[in-house]
Protein backbone atom coordinates (compact mmCIF):
# COMPACT_ATOMS: atom_id res chain seq x y z
CA UNK A 1 0.00 0.00 0.00
CA UNK A 2 1.38 3.33 -0.84
CA UNK A 3 2.39 5.95 2.05
CA UNK A 4 0.05 8.72 0.48
CA UNK A 5 -3.12 6.48 1.24
CA UNK A 6 -4.10 6.15 4.54
CA UNK A 7 -7.46 4.64 5.62
CA UNK A 8 -8.97 3.88 9.45
CA UNK A 9 -8.16 0.36 10.70
CA UNK A 10 -12.05 0.50 12.22
CA UNK A 11 -13.74 1.48 8.96
CA UNK A 12 -11.60 -0.90 7.24
CA UNK A 13 -13.13 -3.90 8.97
CA UNK A 14 -16.30 -2.77 8.55
CA UNK A 15 -16.50 -2.14 4.71
CA UNK A 16 -16.64 -6.38 3.67
CA UNK A 17 -19.58 -7.38 4.70
CA UNK A 18 -19.59 -11.33 3.36
CA UNK A 19 -18.37 -13.06 0.38
CA UNK A 20 -20.19 -14.04 -2.39
CA UNK A 21 -20.38 -17.84 -2.74
CA UNK A 22 -22.67 -18.48 -6.12
CA UNK A 23 -22.04 -20.33 -9.06
CA UNK A 24 -20.99 -17.16 -11.15
CA UNK A 25 -18.67 -16.27 -8.09
CA UNK A 26 -16.91 -19.73 -8.22
CA UNK A 27 -16.90 -19.90 -12.33
CA UNK A 28 -14.96 -15.97 -12.00
CA UNK A 29 -12.72 -17.20 -9.24
CA UNK A 30 -11.78 -20.19 -11.65
CA UNK A 31 -11.28 -17.99 -14.33
CA UNK A 32 -9.09 -14.45 -13.47
CA UNK A 33 -8.06 -15.49 -10.05
CA UNK A 34 -10.70 -13.29 -8.65
CA UNK A 35 -12.53 -13.14 -5.18
CA UNK A 36 -16.19 -11.73 -5.12
CA UNK A 37 -17.91 -9.85 -1.65
CA UNK A 38 -20.68 -7.89 -0.82
CA UNK A 39 -19.54 -4.28 0.48
CA UNK A 40 -20.87 -1.11 1.61
CA UNK A 41 -23.20 0.69 -0.79
CA UNK A 42 -20.39 3.82 0.21
CA UNK A 43 -16.67 1.93 -0.23
CA UNK A 44 -14.28 2.94 -2.56
CA UNK A 45 -12.04 0.95 -4.67
CA UNK A 46 -9.31 2.10 -3.03
CA UNK A 47 -11.22 0.93 0.40
CA UNK A 48 -11.94 -2.08 -0.68
CA UNK A 49 -8.27 -3.36 -2.11
CA UNK A 50 -6.78 -1.79 1.23
CA UNK A 51 -9.38 -4.08 3.53
CA UNK A 52 -8.81 -7.01 1.86
CA UNK A 53 -5.05 -6.94 1.82
CA UNK A 54 -5.35 -5.80 6.20
CA UNK A 55 -7.77 -8.69 6.44
CA UNK A 56 -6.32 -11.70 4.22
CA UNK A 57 -2.66 -10.55 3.68
CA UNK A 58 -2.69 -11.03 0.18
CA UNK A 59 -1.95 -8.79 -2.55
CA UNK A 60 -4.20 -7.08 -4.91
CA UNK A 61 -3.82 -6.70 -8.95
CA UNK A 62 -7.14 -4.80 -8.99
CA UNK A 63 -10.69 -4.37 -7.61
CA UNK A 64 -13.77 -3.81 -10.40
CA UNK A 65 -17.42 -2.61 -8.76
CA UNK A 66 -20.92 -3.39 -9.51
CA UNK A 67 -24.43 -2.02 -8.33
CA UNK A 68 -27.06 -4.26 -7.91
CA UNK A 69 -29.99 -2.62 -8.08
CA UNK A 70 -32.71 -4.88 -5.41
CA UNK A 71 -35.67 -6.37 -7.05
CA UNK A 72 -39.52 -5.35 -6.10
CA UNK A 73 -41.09 -8.09 -4.92
CA UNK A 74 -44.98 -9.30 -3.66
CA UNK A 75 -45.64 -11.19 -0.72
CA UNK A 76 -49.50 -11.37 -0.96
CA UNK A 77 -51.31 -8.10 -1.72
CA UNK A 78 -48.08 -6.72 0.01
CA UNK A 79 -45.03 -5.16 -2.30
CA UNK A 80 -41.93 -5.19 -0.74
CA UNK A 81 -38.26 -4.50 -1.93
CA UNK A 82 -34.69 -6.26 -1.78
CA UNK A 83 -32.10 -4.27 -0.96
CA UNK A 84 -29.67 -2.92 -3.30
CA UNK A 85 -26.21 -4.42 -3.77
CA UNK A 86 -22.73 -3.26 -3.75
CA UNK A 87 -20.61 -6.49 -5.17
CA UNK A 88 -16.60 -6.09 -5.69
CA UNK A 89 -14.39 -8.32 -7.72
CA UNK A 90 -11.06 -8.57 -6.08
CA UNK A 91 -8.45 -9.73 -8.57
CA UNK A 92 -5.59 -11.14 -6.81
CA UNK A 93 -2.26 -10.85 -8.12
CA UNK A 94 -0.44 -14.25 -9.49
CA UNK A 95 0.57 -16.38 -7.06
CA UNK A 96 -2.06 -15.13 -4.42
CA UNK A 97 -5.01 -17.14 -2.60
CA UNK A 98 -8.09 -16.83 -0.47
CA UNK A 99 -9.48 -19.69 0.53
CA UNK A 100 -13.33 -19.29 1.66
CA UNK A 101 -14.68 -22.00 1.62
CA UNK A 102 -13.22 -22.90 5.15
CA UNK A 103 -11.63 -26.55 4.14
CA UNK A 104 -7.87 -26.85 5.67
CA UNK A 105 -5.02 -26.39 2.97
Amino acid sequence: MSAAIQFDEGRLMQVLIAPIVSEKATMVAEKSNAVTFKVLQNATKPEIKAAVELLFKVEVKGVSVVNTKGKTKRYGKSVGRRDNVRKAYVMLKPGQELNLSGEAA
